[in-house]
C-alpha cells in the first residue's frame, strides 16, 4: 500500500458545532441527525448521493489502492489485547473497551487503512441498550452478588467494529455415493418356553451408487467479523443483521462513537468467508446427490467475481476485570440482541444443589 501525506483525517468524534449554540453535536442513535447535547438542536445528515459499493477483489489486490480508497486516522494500541481503537481529540486517557485496561494516547499514533465504504448507524441508544443489558444479567442466577451489582454500574462504550462481507459466484465440481434405503429380510433365533425359535425380521440397508455432477451456488454479503479483540463465539451470536440497513460512509455517524481498525486483512477474511461458503456448498451438493443418503468423495470449486466491503456494524460494549479474569458484555447496536460473557459462584451452585437434594429427601420421606 503506498504512503499517504501524514495529514490526519479524523474519523470519530469530530467537533462538529451546533448550528444554535455552537457546541459539540454528536450522533443521535435511531435518527438521521446529529443532536445537541445543551440546547437540543438538531443537524440533519443529509444522504449521500454514493451507493453501497462492491469492490473487486482481485483487482484491489494487483492494483495499489488510490488515495481516496484509504484513511489515515489515529488510533491507539491496548497493552492489554492488543486492539487499535480511536479516543476524542481531548481525550488523554480512558480504558480499553475490550479488556479495560487503561490506555494512554501517548502510545498511539496514526494508522493507513481501507476506507469504510459503508455502514450500519446506530439505531440502538446508550440508555436503551443498558435496559437490554439489565435485563440480560438478571437472568445469571448462579453468578456472583457481587459480580452483578458490579456489572450494574459498569458504563457501556458505543464502538463500531469492522467486518468485511464477501460475494462469489462459485462453480463446483463434485463425485459421490448416492445412498438408497432398502428393506431385507433376516432371520434370527430367540429363546421361548425352553425352545430354539426362527424368526425373521426386516433390517434396513443401504445400496451406493456412484454419481457426480456441478452445482453453482451464488453468495450475497457472507459476513465476516476483523476485529480479533473479541471472542469469535460471543460476536458470531450477535448475528443475524440487517444489512439492508447500511449507507454510505459518512464521518459524521461516528460523531459520539469509538472505532477499531481492523485486525484481519481483506486476504485473511476471504479465507473465513470460504469456510461459510463451503458449509453452504456441502449441503446444495448433497441436496444435489439426492437419495436418503450422500457421501461427497471429491469436490472442487472455482471463485469466481469475488467482491467485498469494508463497513462497521455498531456495538454497545461493556467489559472489566473480576477476579483478574476479564468478562466482555455486548449489545447489536442495531437490534439489542445481548451476549457475554460471566463467572459463576461456586456457593450458590452447592447452595442449588443442597437444596434440591433436601427438597428430595422431604419428598421421599413424605412418601
Amino acid at each position: 500500500m503506498e504512503q499517504i501525506e501524514p495529514k490526519i483525517t479524523e474519523a470519530v468524534n469530530q467537533e462538529l458545532a451546533c448550528r444554535k449554540c455552537g457546541a459539540t453535536v454528536n450522533f443521535a442513535p435511531g435518527t438521521s441527525s446529529l443532536k445537541c447535547q445543551y440546547c437540543g438542536a438538531e443537524n440533519h445528515i443529509e444522504k449521500a448521493g454514493e451507493t453501497v459499493e462492491e469492490i473487486d477483489l482481485e483487482k484491489f489486490i494487483s492494483q495499489p489502492a488510490e488515495k481516496s480508497e484509504q484513511l489515515i486516522i489515529r488510533t491507539v494500541k491496548c497493552p492489554g489485547c492488543g486492539a487499535r481503537t480511536t479516543l476524542a481529540d481531548k481525550v488523554t486517557a480512558a480504558a480499553c473497551p475490550y479488556c479495560d485496561t487503561r490506555l494512554v494516547v501517548a502510545n498511539g499514533g496514526a494508522q493507513s487503512l481501507i476506507k469504510p465504504k459503508s455502514l450500519v448507524p446506530f439505531v440502538i441508544d446508550k440508555q436503551k441498550s443498558s435496559q437490554f443489558f439489565q435485563k440480560w444479567i438478571k437472568k445469571f442466577w448462579f453468578a456472583p452478588r457481587d459480580f452483578m451489582s458490579r456489572a450494574a454500574c459498569e458504563s457501556m462504550d458505543g464502538m463500531y467494529v469492522p467486518y468485511w462481507t464477501y460475494d462469489a459466484r462459485t462453480f463446483n465440481q463434485y463425485t459421490g455415493l448416492q445412498g438408497t434405503y432398502h428393506d431385507v429380510s433376516e432371520s434370527y433365533s430367540v429363546q421361548e418356553s425352553g425352545r430354539t425359535v426362527s424368526k425373521t425380521r426386516q433390517v434396513r440397508k443401504v445400496r451406493w451408487s456412484p454419481c457426480a455432477g456441478d452445482v453453482e451456488v451464488l453468495f450475497d454479503d457472507v459476513l465476516v467479523p476483523a476485529t480479533c479483540s473479541l471472542p469469535e463465539k460471543i460476536i458470531k451470536r450477535l448475528d443475524p443483521w440487517n444489512l439492508s440497513q447500511l449507507t454510505a460512509y459518512d464521518d459524521r455517524f461516528l460523531s459520539g462513537f469509538r472505532c477499531e481498525a481492523y485486525g484481519v486483512d481483506v486476504k485473511s477474511g476471504l479465507d473465513q468467508a470460504k469456510v461459510v461458503m463451503k458449509r453452504e456448498i456441502d449441503n446444495r451438493v448433497q441436496r444435489d446427490i439426492a437419495g436418503d443418503e450422500q457421501r461427497i468423495l471429491s469436490l472442487n470449486s472455482r471463485y469466481q467475481g469475488v467482491t467485498f466491503k469494508h463497513i462497521l456494524l455498531p456495538v454497545w460494549i461493556s467489559s472489566y476485570r473480576y477476579n483478574q479474569k476479564v468478562y466482555s458484555f455486548l449489545v447489536n447496536g442495531q437490534t439489542g440482541e445481548v451476549q457475554g460473557e460471566r463467572p459463576y459462584s461456586v456457593f450458590k451452585i452447592i447452595a442449588a444443589v443442597l437444596a434440591a437434594l433436601l427438597a428430595v429427601a422431604v419428598l421421599f420421606f413424605i412418601i
